[in-house]
């Protein structure tokens, strides 16, 4: 047991050691991540001719947007399943183990982090592309955060406990896109809008809302160690969480007069 143990851990300092310091890591996961977005991009195409009879029907702008909610979706199960994963389920940010907390990476926290930055950029692309009828300039500010943030602690390694919480509150996209999915398709009053509006307003307030402040307080209780941090790192951890942290507040109202709108029409 105690040798394979050993053995577990030469390989961990390896990969951390080789793998990771290959410059072609992050530029590759970067590329796999823009090419699966076309993927799913193509795949939600596909599949929703297949079985959703009135997506041929749709206008030309409306189809382009529904594969792009495809794409967002799945990039969104993707990063929320790793970050959750990484936070919760290993050591990789324990306090247990020694050491700050800021500077703790490996080779599939990096990578995952290229693969999301492969679609904040083709996502951020098609909002350029086709301005704005795939979001207004709260998107844009919204994904070159992001984009700006995840690049940076991709590269440098620093950070990265924090930028996963924050990609933790990608929970909430599947639910917003399927929202917009169900109004298309004539859907508003199906039983399926109505719960779906239900757990989209209790995700985003436990993801966009009570995790944030929790991230707060982690900064707080480790600024001794974000200290460490270069200085546009420093800026980052503070910059960001509070940019998205004042949107996200600000769209919640929106999601909450909503849901008290749906509810006082339903029968």
């Amino acid at each position: 047991m105690a040798a394979a143990m050993a053995y577990k851990y030469q390989a961990q300092a390896l990969m951390r050691d080789y793998l990771l310091a290959d410059p072609l890591v992050p530029y590759t996961s970067v590329l796999i991540g823009i090419v699966l977005c076309k993927m799913a991009y193509d795949f939600t195409r596909i599949l929703s001719s297949f079985y959703f009879k009135g997506y041929t029907s749709l206008t030309k702008i409306q189809r382009i947007e529904w594969n792009n909610r495809g794409m967002s979706s799945a990039h969104a199960i993707f990063i929320t399943a790793v970050s959750l994963y990484l936070v919760a389920a290993t050591d990789l940010f324990s306090d247990r183990v020694k050491g700050p907390i800021t500077f703790r990476n490996s080779i599939i926290s990096t990578s995952a982090l290229g693969v999301s930055v492969g679609y904040f950029i083709t996502d951020l692309a098609m909002i350029f592309w086709l301005y704005p009828s795939l979001g207004g300039m709260e998107y844009v500010l919204h994904h070159t955060l992001s984009l700006v943030a995840i690049a940076y602690t991709m590269l440098s390694g620093e950070g990265q406990f924090y930028t996963y919480m924050v990609l933790i509150s990608e929970t909430t996209t599947p639910e917003i896109n399927l929202r917009w999915f169900l109004d298309t398709a004539g859907l508003k009053k199906s039983s399926a809008y109505l719960v779906n509006g239900i757990l989209m307003f209790v995700a985003w307030l436990v993801a966009r809302i009570f995790l944030f402040i929790y991230v707060f307080y982690h900064i707080y209780l480790h600024y001794s160690q974000i200290m460490q941090m270069h200085a546009f790192g420093y800026y980052l951890t503070f910059l960001v969480p509070s940019v998205l942290f004042v949107m996200n507040t600000m769209w919640f109202m929106k999601i909450l007069k909503g849901v008290k709108k749906t509810l006082a029409k339903w029968p």
